[in-house]
């Protein structure tokens, strides 16, 4: 199994949280990990995007150039890696921001409509956390137990009060592509 997944939207999204996420998550089920951010140049709201490896065999390079799936949180992001993913691979689109349809028509595309969702559980901040839920359930490239659990490495004890409503948006996330 070798996961190759590029994370993109605009800065304050959760982005690289996901890909954070992703990579400890994947070293606490003892698998080989690459996480490769990459910011714009502005101070706040710029693009951000990183590309990430969870794979049971060594990872020869952290640059993406074949993605078996894409998190696009932004109508940008889609436009912009939409042509990195792979015949076959997975598209993962936040509707909430997005309105436009992919070019391609040889991807598996799921329009998870994460920002809705993130309000209806209370939080509007936890559209990150859905939209990795879906991807956690179209992949299983790591449990999602790792996932509560590198939460705890990522955002240390202060965060732990978050860990029920981040557990929540997961299950909603991965309700959203069933």
């Amino acid at each position: 199994m070798q996961e190759s997944i590029i994370i993109a939207g605009f800065g304050g999204q959760g982005v690289m949280s996901i890909g954070q996420l992703l990579t400890y998550a994947g070293m606490i089920e003892n698998k080989n990990v690459s996480w490769l951010p990459s910011y714009g140049p502005e101070m706040r709201g710029g693009t951000a995007n990183c590309n990430v490896m969870v794979s049971d065999s060594n990872i020869g390079s952290p640059i993406v150039t074949e993605a078996t799936a894409a998190i696009v949180m932004n109508r940008p992001s889609l436009e912009k890696f939409e042509n990195d993913i792979i015949k076959g691979g997975n598209l993962l689109i936040n509707s909430s921001l997005i309105d436009s349809k992919p070019k391609r028509d040889d991807l598996k595309v799921y329009y998870i409509p994460a920002n809705e969702l993130a309000m209806d559980i209370g939080n509007s901040k936890v559209a990150n956390m859905i939209m990795l839920g879906a991807y956690l359930e179209l992949t299983n490239a790591v449990e999602i137990d790792s996932i509560i659990e590198a939460f705890k490495k990522v955002f240390g004890d202060s965060k732990s009060h978050l860990i029920p409503i981040n557990k929540e948006a997961l299950e909603k996330g991965a309700e959203a592509v069933r």
